[in-house]
């Protein structure tokens, strides 16, 4: 793992620590998933104390359904664990800044932060077509304080990307 300077948010006035082991766990479950012909994003989901609720691999390809993006199935596996839709005390970790339906995921269960490795322009330019929303335009339209924490990690996750293609010969 290259090196990451640590980094922390304020959730209501709490410092939350954001931390590389749970992005890790991200990559990790999104190469699990190409191994097993899932798409190449994988997210995690922890409370705001760094507890672990759930990880998810894009499953798009093996459902099919265009809906099963990590982030959707993180966010579903979390709220199924804690029997709750909101989640306004936990953090995303996702390996891709999320497309516009996953931004909406998340804001409709009310994560306060989200952490992505790369960026829309690094999966653009592997040839992935994501319908895309800025973190500013996410941040002006909402009614939630959200804090994004943007290329944590980026260069391991970005790694996913050219893994995936190797393993399946082709991008999505």
């Amino acid at each position: 793992m290259g090196k990451t300077t640590a980094k922390s948010v304020l959730v209501g006035g709490r410092k939350v620590a954001i931390r590389p082991e749970f992005m890790q766990m991200a990559i990790d479950t999104a190469l699990k998933g190409i191994k097993k012909g899932r798409g190449p994003f994988g997210a995690c989901i922890t409370d705001l104390d760094g507890k672990l609720v759930s990880c998810a691999a894009n499953s798009v390809i093996l459902t099919p359904s265009p809906t099963r993006h990590a982030e959707v199935c993180a966010i579903d596996a979390a709220c199924k664990k804690l029997k709750t839709h909101m989640l306004g005390r936990h953090i995303i970790y996702t390996t891709t800044e999320p497309c516009l339906m996953c931004r909406g995921a998340i804001y409709w269960a009310q994560i306060p932060v989200i952490v992505y490795g790369t960026n829309q322009n690094d999966a653009r330019a592997l040839g992935f077509d994501e319908l895309n929303i800025s973190d500013a335009q996410f941040l002006r339209i909402g009614k939630r304080k959200t804090a994004i924490i943007r290329g944590f990690m980026r260069k391991e996750a970005k790694g996913i990307f050219w893994k995936f293609r190797k393993i399946s010969g082709k991008m999505y």
